[in-house]
């Protein structure tokens, strides 16, 4: 309420200034220009008489200018009539005017927070933000919910009505052939060709389910693909569930990451969102899948993230040297100190820059915090490893990453 009271205060004392300037009388001295010619004609109608006492003209004369004098004081005083009958037209206007401004202002405003703005909110800390994203991850929609919301599913026009029917003949045999591996395959593959991608991912999830602990981490990542589809774009609970599969399965999955990136932009976290297409734009290759998604969303998603990005070179890395790797880090152990502490040393410092001013992996975090130990700064090290936990403060998996870091460094228990 207090913010209402503030800023309808500022809007109308704005309106009010506005008002008063517009409605200010001319300024001291100044008058019509008709009723000065009228005071200067009457001066000369003095000094021609004072002319004629003293000679300086003769009665003629003074008749004459008398009358030419004389026409120009009737020009001048119908003149000065039409501006004071112009005056009272307009003294309404300033009034009207200022009731105009009036509404512009206060009722623009308004309309402009309640459109932009977020009413009932306040001035959120950057931990009620993380917070209330977290929030928004545990209660989102089920897959179920996310479906039910879609229009129900009709074959698009342009497909063979001969492949459909070869399609339905296959959804008739699988479901008398539960167990049909390849069955199974081939529908959810057929399925996702014609765009039903509730009944691919259904078919998916039987493939996972005959091949149990076979199934690898593509088969999850097909499965989560169509879930997501089916959901038309939004990554569900359970959706997420499956992505998280694949990345305990292969880490550097990148449908899986940009999937997650998409989940995190969903439920208000823009800022990881960005960190993870980032480095997946860094890493390339050009020709992968997730790359065109990416480029048509990361502008928005820096901007959101508060983040002043320029497109990276796709597939070019992350600066020349993405930093010590644990056999780096081993191999200096065999050397003397002094060659140890150089070799470590610069590349701990272009991997610390970078990190620094462009983000990077929860490896290359991990990496930083480990090599730091082994120079021995602890204080450092420690500072870094802080600076990540708030960073990956969503990600269980990274901050398991960056303790393991942390206790090979010595700086957490």
């Amino acid at each position: 309420m207090t913010f209402w009271i503030i800023s309808a205060g500022l809007a109308v004392a704005v309106a009010v200034l506005l008002t008063l300037a517009l409605r200010a009388p001319r300024r001291a001295g100044a008058e019509p220009a008709a009723a000065y010619d009228l005071r200067v004609y009457r001066d000369q109608l003095r000094e021609v008489d004072k002319d004629l006492v003293r000679g300086v003209v003769d009665e003629a004369d003074a008749d004459r200018v008398r009358a030419e004098i004389s026409r120009r004081i009737l020009a001048a005083d119908a003149a000065l009539r039409e501006d004071v009958v112009e005056a009272d037209a307009k003294k309404g206007a300033p009034m009207a005017m200022a009731v105009v401004l009036t509404l512009v202002i206060v009722g623009g405003s308004l309309w402009t927070y309640l459109n932009l703005g977020a009413p009932g909110y306040g001035d959120l800390a950057l931990q009620d933000r993380i917070e209330m994203a977290q929030q928004a991850r545990e209660t989102r929609p089920s897959q179920q919910e996310a479906e039910d919301s879609l229009p129900a599913y009709v074959a698009p026009p342009n497909i063979s009505p001969d492949y459909v029917a070869l399609v339905e003949r296959l959804r008739e045999t699988v479901e008398t052939r539960p167990d049909d591996l390849q069955g199974h395959i081939l529908l959810a593959q057929n399925e996702a060709n014609l765009g039903n991608f509730r009944a691919a991912a259904q078919a998916q999830r039987e493939v996972i389910r005959i091949l149990g602990e076979e199934a690898t981490a593509d088969d999850y990542t097909n499965f989560a693909d169509m879930l997501v589809l089916a959901a038309g774009g939004y990554v569900s609970p359970e959706a997420e569930a499956v992505l998280l599969d694949v990345l305990s399965r292969d880490q550097t999955n990148g449908t899986a990451r940009y999937y997650m990136g998409l989940m995190l932009a969903q439920t208000g976290r823009p800022d990881s969102a960005f960190r993870l297409w980032d480095q997946l734009l860094r890493e390339g290759p050009e020709d992968a899948p997730w790359i065109q998604p990416i480029l048509a969303q990361i502008e928005d998603m820096s901007l959101r993230a508060g983040v002043n990005y320029q497109l990276p070179e796709i597939g070019g890395g992350i600066g020349s040297q993405r930093g010590p790797s644990s056999a780096d880090i081993e191999a200096a152990s065999d050397l003397s100190p002094a060659e140890r502490m150089e070799m470590i040393s610069s590349m701990v410092e272009g991997l610390s820059s970078r990190l620094a001013t462009e983000g990077g992996p929860v490896q290359d975090w991990a990496q930083l915090i480990t090599a730091l130990g082994v120079l021995g700064q602890t204080g450092q090290a420690r500072a870094v490893y802080d600076n990540a936990v708030i960073v990956f403060a969503d990600d269980t998996r990274a901050l398991d990453l960056l303790l393991r870091a942390g206790q090979r460094a010595q700086v957490v228990e």
